[in-house]
């Protein structure tokens, strides 16, 4: 029984065998029963522990590995990472077998995502290295030149010596020189003069054991030997040398330093564009920015090699011969461009760049008449052709060229221009045949008329409008102002009306004729052709014959860019028209008495009383007239008269200031009395019956002043009066108080603010002028007037941020404009001083302070040519306003004085 027993346990269990089940009891194996586990495989696309968020499986296996060879460092050397119930087990050949399926596996899965991943890395390395480079990259291209570097330049590389900021200890104290030293620096200095025995015999030199002491006699030494070099190179002849100077310095010059990335730039570029020539080397723009590339880096010779295979493998190409051309002496250039004429002998270039290069005409006609032969039909070689010949052989050339380019204008123009009398005429009926639709024939017809003095332009003109709208053509009034103005810049006036009085109103609304004619005509006067802005106001005074502000436009062109007989025309035909214009009537009474024809002036003047009766502005024109002359009594019966039929508050002004000029003081307090009454709003009469009691008594002129400040309380010159009589009369502090008054009354007032100032100025100094000036400037920021006085009272260092500052603010005021031209001046810029004084004066020409200004400028730094033309400007301009300006021409002593004269005077106050 135990022999059986014994023999059945040595026996092999059946495969199906599991222990334990006879008993009901639940079977198991283990590793070592069945071997190596053998897991079911996944299904397609499953990746275990996904759904709660785990990696993949080599990223997990990855990491597991990490850790467990963290806490297990034996691990590795065991071949396995299981923990938790198997760490303790053995690892056999099942063990070993199972890893290298999982690691093949591991393998195979990690090899499916390497590209992506090793992708992903490098970019984000290359963005790494973008963002933060390393040094060694940033000097990648100057290290790439360390290999040209030889050993001598490394050696005379200086070193970098001590940098270092840390506090150096001071060494006090002081040890002797040994004797052994102090001996050998005697034996080093010593010089022998004579050998001994022993050192002639060994053939010793002392010269060689004893250096050379003496640095100045071995410099003088080194002189003598280049100024004997240099001897050797000059010639016999005093003062030359064989060295070309001239050359030497062209080299010098022409020589350019190149930094490091330049450097490195030109040799991707040369690189670059090689491998475009190599890959397609029918490309001629690559040829030429190669050869440009090593022109531009002082290689012509490489240049020229490049420039000859571009042309060898591009010979149809006109730009690659004459960029050849180019860079080649002139001889080479000359074989250069004749094997190009016959590769390309179409080439206009060519022949033209083969001409430029001859330089006696007998060779240049030659290259230009076998371009012809070639070339028949081109307009640039028969002009050039032309061009070389006298008048006889040109005009034949010319009637080759009309038949061989019929279509050609400029050969027609040209041949009827060279052609006298009916030839010419001629020319232009033969040109119009074969060029029906062209403009330019017709206009020349009218200039040959008008210059043979004939008759008939506007018939050409008007003919040869009718003919092109018959063909198609489109009548383009710009086009045909532009041809207007050049004929005027010919000097064809005739033809520039005409052309103007065809095509100014082609095809316009009668609404917009006006403006848009008188719009054409100011962009003509800017561009300076007043002969074609003439034109314009003719044809539209024709148009609109009735209308005033086109007669002043016109004479106010004729009174700037005219002649007085023009002038005189204009003004006699608008008063014909314009009857009830009293401003054209005055203009032409007064240029008439300008011309110095009184009495002509006169009858213009009744004649206007005729057809205006009763006009406030003719009859003082009246009385003007008869002031300047001289006729005091003539102008007060003109005043006593207007005083009854027409007495309005300018009548009695100037009635109180003709008995004032003729000295009948009682008959202008009279005057101002009766005109106070009348009139007690009216500030100028109070202003002038106080400055009457000025001369007599100051308070009664107070009480004036006072009396008018209660009737007209917001008239600043009032104001200003009564402050200055105030300051003279009671002293500064009751004109410090009254001024303010004006300032709560008129609050952005600048010229009382302006007085405030001054007075501030004038008592109490600079400091509290400059705070008041803060003040004015804070309610009036728009100031010309107070920002000229700021700059002026700045200091010369700080002037130009205030006339910046004024500038930015008001940079069209006259006042901040000639504040500017003076800070130039005083900076000596005078051409910018004087083109900021012609801006100041174009800006607003009313004010005569700054015509003063440039005067004055032009006295000290310009010509008697500009001086006169200031004055000429001045007297056309006729300013009125100004500071310094009313204050001369309203004074009492300088009556009737003309504007020239008060420039003059004005002058010496700036």
């Amino acid at each position: 029984m135990y022999r059986h027993l014994a023999l059945f346990n040595q026996e092999e269990p059946p495969e199906d065998y599991i222990p334990g089940t006879g008993r009901a009891a639940a079977g198991f194996t283990t590793r070592s029963d069945i071997g190596p586990a053998r897991a079911a495989l996944p299904m397609d696309g499953y990746t275990p522990g996904t759904g709660r968020g785990e990696l993949g499986s080599g990223e997990k296996r990855d990491r597991d590995q990490e850790d467990s060879a963290q806490y297990n460092p034996n691990a590795r050397a065991l071949g396995d990472d299981d923990g938790g119930l198997f760490s303790g087990l053995g690892y056999d050949k099942d063990d070993e077998e199972a890893d290298a399926i999982w690691d093949s596996i591991d393998m195979r899965m990690d090899s499916r995502r390497k590209e992506r991943r090793e992708s992903l890395i490098k970019k984000k390395v290359q963005k790494l290295r973008k963002e933060r480079p390393k040094i060694q990259q940033q000097f990648a291209d100057l290290t790439e030149d360390l290999k040209n570097v030889s050993y001598a330049d490394w050696d005379n590389i200086p070193d970098i010596g001590e940098r270092t900021y840390k506090k150096k200890r001071r060494f006090d104290r002081y040890t002797p020189a040994p004797d052994s030293l102090l001996e050998q620096a005697r034996r080093e200095n010593t010089s022998y003069n004579t050998i001994d025995r022993s050192q002639q015999l060994g053939g010793d030199s002392v010269s060689a054991m004893t250096p050379v002491q003496d640095l100045t006699k071995l410099g003088i030494a080194k002189q003598t030997i280049i100024r004997s070099k240099l001897e050797k190179v000059a010639d016999s002849i005093t003062g030359q040398t064989s060295i070309d100077p001239k050359g030497y310095m062209t080299a010098l010059s022409y020589q350019k330093v190149s930094s490091s990335a330049e450097v490195g730039d030109k040799k991707r570029l040369r690189a670059l564009l090689k491998s475009v020539t190599s890959a397609d080397p029918k490309h001629p723009p690559a040829w030429i920015a190669r050869a440009r590339l090593e022109e531009d880096d002082g290689k012509l010779t490489e240049a020229r090699k490049i420039i000859s295979l571009g042309y060898n493998n591009c010979p149809n190409s006109e730009d690659v011969w004459l960029e050849a051309a180019r860079i080649h002496p002139p001889e080479e250039a000359k074989t250069i461009l004749a094997h190009a004429a016959n590769r390309i002998p179409t080439s206009v270039r060519v022949w033209l760049a083969a001409a430029k290069l001859e330089t006696e005409n007998k060779k240049k006609k030659r290259v230009l008449r076998k371009g012809l032969e070639h070339i028949p039909n081109s307009v640039r070689l028969w002009q050039a052709a032309v061009r070389l010949e006298n008048p006889e052989n040109a005009c034949i050339m010319l009637r080759r060229a009309v038949e061989c380019i019929p279509t050609s204008v400029e050969m027609w123009l040209a041949l009827a221009k060279i052609e006298t009398g009916e030839n010419a005429k001629r020319v232009l009926n033969d040109a119009r045949k074969a060029l029906p639709t062209e403009r330019m024939i017709w206009i020349a017809a009218a200039q040959l008329k008008e210059a043979n003095g004939e008759e008939g332009i506007q018939m050409v003109i008007n003919r040869g409008i009718r003919t092109l709208i018959a063909h198609g053509v489109e009548i383009r009034r710009d086009v045909w102002l532009t041809q207007a103005e050049h004929c005027e810049k010919l000097g064809s006036i005739k033809t520039c009306q005409a052309i103007i009085m065809e095509t100014i109103g082609h095809e316009l609304e009668d609404e917009d004729k006006l403006s848009t004619w008188i719009e054409e005509a100011e962009e003509c006067i800017a561009r300076k052709s007043f002969c074609t802005a003439r034109a314009i106001y003719a044809h539209a005074s024709t148009v609109f014959p009735y209308e005033e502000d086109l007669w002043l436009l016109m004479g106010d062109l004729e009174r700037r860019h005219g002649t007085r007989e023009d002038l005189m025309n204009v003004l006699s035909t608008s008063v014909t028209h314009c009857q009830h214009s009293y401003t054209l009537w005055m203009m032409y009474a007064k240029e008439t008495w300008k011309s110095g024809m009184l009495d002509d002036a006169r009858k213009i003047l009744f004649q206007a009383f005729s057809h205006n009766s009763n006009n406030e502005r003719i009859w003082l024109a009246a009385v003007k007239l008869e002031k300047e002359n001289n006729e005091y009594e003539k102008a007060r019966d003109i005043l006593e008269k207007a005083r009854d039929s027409a007495g309005t508050q300018n009548v009695w002004m100037k009635s109180a200031l003709i008995e004032r000029e003729m000295g009948n003081r009682e008959g202008e307090k009279r005057l101002l009395t009766q005109a106070i009454r009348q009139y007690p709003k009216f500030h100028k009469f109070h202003i002038m019956l106080g400055q009457y009691h000025e001369k007599e008594s100051l308070s009664k002129a107070r009480g004036v002043y006072i009396d008018g400040l209660k009737q007209c309380s917001d008239s600043i010159p009032l104001w200003l009066c009564l402050v200055r009589l105030e300051e003279k009369l009671s002293g500064t502090n009751r004109a410090r108080t009254i001024l303010e008054k004006a300032r709560t009354k008129l609050p952005e007032s600048p010229q009382i603010w302006l007085e405030s100032v001054r007075l501030e100025y004038r008592s109490s100094g600079k400091e509290l002028a400059m705070n008041m000036m803060s003040k004015a400037l804070q309610k009036c920021p728009l100031s010309g007037v107070l920002w000229a006085e700021f700059i002026e009272m700045t200091d010369q260092a700080d002037k130009r941020a205030r006339v910046y500052d004024a500038l930015n603010t008001c940079d069209e005021d006259p006042y901040v404009i000639t504040a500017a031209a003076k800070l130039f001046c005083q900076n000596e810029q005078f051409e910018k001083a004087r083109v900021w004084y012609n801006r100041a004066v174009d800006v607003s020409p009313d004010i005569g302070d700054c015509w003063a200004a440039l005067y004055r400028f032009e006295q000290d730094h310009g010509t008697e040519e500009t001086l006169n033309d200031v004055v000429k400007r001045c007297g056309i301009a006729e300013p009125r306003y100004g500071e310094k300006w009313i204050s001369i021409s309203k004074n009492e002593n300088n009556v009737n004085m003309k504007h020239e004269d008060i420039l003059v005077e004005a002058a010496k106050l700036m």
